[in-house]
């Protein structure tokens, strides 16, 4: 070698720089909390399964939440599901987390259809929610001009990272199918 020097060899117990303090602190999780909105469809449990694979990756509490929507007409307020079919959806959504090991637990708004995509975004800030998980339901172009959906207000209004998951079966992504032979 011409002009460099050979590399040094070392015991293999040279000390190193000390790491900045910042470094040697705990990290801080990706997602600590996270927020689930449910509705009635079926496509729920999609939504479900994964929030329970991102929480048992990171390690984070979830939070499920389930608005029960009301239609106001001219005359009157219309509740579209009656509150024990609001439950057994919340229910429902909770035990899915909680089988599957990831703490949780439920909270249950009333709230009108124009209302729904304000009061997810203002419960995700509430609870300080580091990701919120829910699924865009399909429509035609057409439909979507006149009604936008809750995922679409969601993302637009609120602060809080959003997970939309594509409407699926229900089951687990995580689990392989079941299959007949």
């Amino acid at each position: 070698m011409t002009g460099a020097q050979a590399p040094r060899r070392t015991s293999g117990t040279a000390r190193t720089a000390a790491l900045p303090r910042s470094c040697t602190k705990r990290k801080k999780i990706m997602f600590e909390r996270i927020l689930v909105a449910v509705d009635s469809s079926p496509t729920r449990l999609s939504t479900v399964h994964s929030a329970a694979a991102m929480a048992r990756l990171t390690g984070a509490r979830v939070r499920v939440l389930h608005v029960a929507a009301s239609a106001a007409t001219l005359a009157a307020v219309v509740p579209l599901e009656d509150d024990s079919e609001a439950e057994s959806v919340l229910d429902e959504a909770v035990g899915v987390l909680r089988r599957s090991g990831v703490p949780a637990e439920g909270v249950m708004v009333h709230a009108l259809t124009t209302q729904i995509a304000g009061v997810i975004s203002e419960t995700a800030a509430a609870w300080k929610a580091d990701l919120l998980v829910l699924t865009p339901h399909r429509r035609d172009m057409f439909g979507a001009l006149w009604d936008p959906r809750v995922s679409d207000a969601v993302v637009h209004t609120g602060r809080t990272a959003v997970l939309l998951v594509p409407e699926g079966d229900g089951n687990d992504p995580a689990e392989p199918p079941v299959t007949d032979r």
